[in-house]
């Protein structure tokens, strides 16, 4: 598959037991959705996605983005973009110092404070700039996240559990919002959730692992 995200006959592994295999191409737009209740491997398998596998699981299959298998790739290198529970965003520094910090190496002050006011404004978030992300709503926490991650130009994108957090009205409008973000760029999307209304709402084909 020449564009798009390919897990091609992933296993991942605790020890000598087999926690979950995958074997699925994602096109680019297109989003897979692996559902299952806690401890079944899915934010396990994000991290072999990512290149953070932690040292006592192990897994076998390839990864292939674009056509490029990044299955060995340092993590830094992937251009996977991934968004958590959590909007993770530095409390230090204020909501446009936190975009600026997604934005790839080079270019202008310029042309990198104009990229930061076009994330800003596409959010519906402009002139918050300047502003600290304590101040901010859950709704607008999960869009400057969001933003941050689409500013480093993934060329995929994950999700874990990424709205599970929010309130239910909350919660459906940044699932749409991610979704069409994602779609407008063209990005292969593999969601992991334990809830099913998430999974449907993404609209793509589904696994559902045991438990």
């Amino acid at each position: 598959m020449d564009k798009g995200l390919s897990l091609q006959d992933v296993t991942i592994m605790k020890g000598s037991t087999p926690l979950l295999s995958v074997s699925h191409d994602i096109a680019s737009g297109e989003v897979l959705t692996v559902m299952g209740p806690s401890g079944v491997g899915k934010s396990t398998l994000l991290a072999f996605v990512t290149g953070t596998l932690a040292a006592d699981f192990t897994a076998t299959g390839r990864v292939l983005l674009d056509g490029h298998d990044i299955t060995d790739a340092a993590p830094h290198q992937r251009r996977v973009g991934i968004l958590f529970q959590d909007d993770l965003l530095f409390p230090h520094l204020s909501v446009g110092a936190n975009l600026t910090f997604g934005l790839l190496a080079g270019g202008t002050a310029a042309a990198r404070h104009d990229k930061v006011q076009e994330a800003l404004r596409e959010v519906g978030l402009e002139g918050f700039a300047d502003r600290d992300p304590a101040t901010l709503s859950g709704g607008q926490k999960a869009r400057i996240a969001l933003m941050r991650m689409l500013l480093s130009e993934p060329c995929a994108l994950l999700l874990d559990e990424p709205f599970s957090r929010l309130d239910a009205t909350l919660r459906a409008q940044v699932r749409e919002m991610v979704f069409d973000r994602a779609k407008a760029r063209g990005l292969p999307v593999l969601m992991v959730t334990h809830d099913a209304e998430d999974a449907q709402a993404a609209g793509g084909m589904i696994i559902t692992l045991g438990g």
